[in-house]
């Protein structure tokens, strides 16, 4: 049987990257994708610290909303010119930046996931030893020696849980696709579980849903407002970018958006409000309020449901961890040199990376984390506004996949030497723009519209600088697709 890549160069194309032919994941799939990147740990501290802003509940909802919905909008916009070709966020970034200067948001988003992948790692190692020490209090001497900042214990709690989350990546996307279907649904289960049995112990009377006593003027109030509803986004704006890597996989864009509005209003504010009766019912049970889920599940008295929910919280962060930090860099760092970096071995490269970290050290200091986010949003912001405003406003919706495979000078997105300086010139000053607003003291606030502020910087340069193809585009047939699938 003839090789439907054979024609493809080498130089650009392995089995990962080509167009899959394979496209059979329905809208439950992309419902479960965003069901583990919702269900973590880190979602579940950002969605209780809304609503102890100041905030009325009516208030946090509209936030949630808003938010929520932005990203939606933008899921369904990056996810459409992956599922139309079949093939992943690197390769479609060869369209706007040239075959070869795709490597460049292909490795910005890779060098993102290393610090992330580490961090999430960490947070499920960190589950595992408190199921561990629960159960096996004679291990309590293994957590006092410490080496590069991380016990023994530690060390073999993140050793397991790298060696899982490795089995689960190396048996590829089919195997990825059965755990996200599984993960997500079973952390609603424990989630609502815990809710129940906080209900249980306080009654309801006791449950507020505004988790702050502190009173804002209605200025105060509305630049808040704005602040959660940015917040919400940067907190999905990584997997948003990648959302190419799965949607190149859907049946159609109708499943997808399908399961975009499945998986993000409905399920995102569901478990925001699952979320914050638990933290609400920890300040009238314990006399303080618990944001971290773990601190609230080990404070259950019985031992068995500790443990099945901290197994649960695991299962959720490796989940939302092969979703948004492992796929990304596997597909990315393949796309820098395909004949000597695998799907597989490109996400082995970000999982040694993450080790080489040492992530519990980065996580350890909240103001790296709070840089950490705003450099996120200062990079990704760009990158995305770049992706859409090419497929949308210059290209006009068109794709010829035959020419995103192409290295030779024939190929329309080769550019000048397989680069595009349109792109890269709109992309510098706008990420140096975000780093200025990011490290600027005197700028923290409007530091968390860091994403929005990159996009429209971006956007609008690359728009700019790109307007002569725009006007040379207009008379072409918007969202058409030049591909060979036979």
């Amino acid at each position: 049987m003839p090789n439907p890549n054979e024609k493809y160069s080498p130089k650009l194309c392995n089995d990962d990257l080509a167009p899959t032919r394979n496209q059979n994941w329905n809208w439950y799939n992309i419902f479960s994708f965003w069901m583990s990147d919702v269900h973590s740990m880190g979602g579940y501290v950002v969605a209780a610290s809304f609503f102890t802003l100041g905030l009325a509940s009516w208030q946090v909802l509209i936030c949630l909303l808003a938010g929520i919905c932005i990203v939606q909008l933008c899921a369904n916009l990056v996810a459409k010119p992956s599922q139309m070709t079949g093939v992943p966020y690197a390769v479609i970034c060869r369209q706007a930046f040239g075959v070869f200067g795709a490597n460049i948001p292909a490795v910005i988003r890779g060098l993102i996931a290393f610090a992330w992948y580490g961090i999430q790692t960490y947070l499920a190692a960190n589950a595992l030893m408190l199921v561990l020490l629960k159960f096996f209090p004679a291990l309590m001497p293994l957590t006092l020696p410490h080496w590069l900042g991380l016990s023994a214990l530690g060390w073999l709690c993140f050793g397991i849980m790298w060696i899982l989350q490795a089995m689960v990546f190396w048996h590829g996307m089919n195997a990825i696709k059965r755990f996200i279907d599984v993960a997500g649904p079973a952390v609603y289960v424990v989630m609502l579980a815990l809710a129940g049995w906080i209900v249980y112990k306080t009654g309801l009377e006791n449950i507020s849903f505004t988790l702050a006593s502190k009173s804002l003027s209605a200025q105060e109030q509305g630049w808040q407002m704005l602040t959660a509803t940015a917040l919400v986004v940067s907190y999905f704006s990584g997997p948003l970018l990648n959302f190419g890597d799965f949607s190149r996989y859907g049946k159609s864009m109708q499943e997808i958006r399908r399961g975009n509005r499945w998986g993000l209003p409905f399920n995102f504010l569901l478990f925001s409000l699952v979320t914050v009766v638990i933290v609400s019912g920890t300040q009238s049970l314990f006399g303080q309020m618990i944001t971290d889920p773990i601190e609230t599940v080990t404070r259950v008295g019985n031992s068995v449901a500790v443990a099945i929910g901290l197994l649960t919280m695991i299962t959720a962060t490796i989940g939302i961890n092969i979703v948004a930090n492992f796929v990304s860099p596997a597909f990315d760092f393949s796309n820098c040199a395909p004949q000597k970096i695998s799907f597989r071995t490109g996400g082995m490269i970000a999982a040694v990376g993450s080790v080489l970290l040492t992530p519990w050290n980065l996580f350890q200091s909240p103001e790296l984390i709070h840089y950490t986010l705003d450099v996120l949003g200062a990079f990704i912001g760009p990158l995305f506004g770049i992706l859409v405003v090419d497929f949308y406003l210059i290209k006009r919706g068109q794709i010829h996949v035959d020419d995103l495979f192409n290295a030779t000078p024939n190929g329309r997105y080769w550019y000048h030497n397989g680069f595009n300086p349109k792109a890269i010139l709109a992309l510098l000053p706008s990420v140096a723009v975000g780093l200025a607003i990011g490290f600027t003291p005197s700028l923290h606030e409007v530091a968390n519209f860091s994403w929005f502020i990159g996009v429209l910087l971006g956007g609008g340069c690359y728009r700019y600088i790109a307007r002569h193809e725009y006007a040379a585009n207009q008379t072409v047939m918007f969202g058409k697709v030049e591909m060979s699938k036979e």
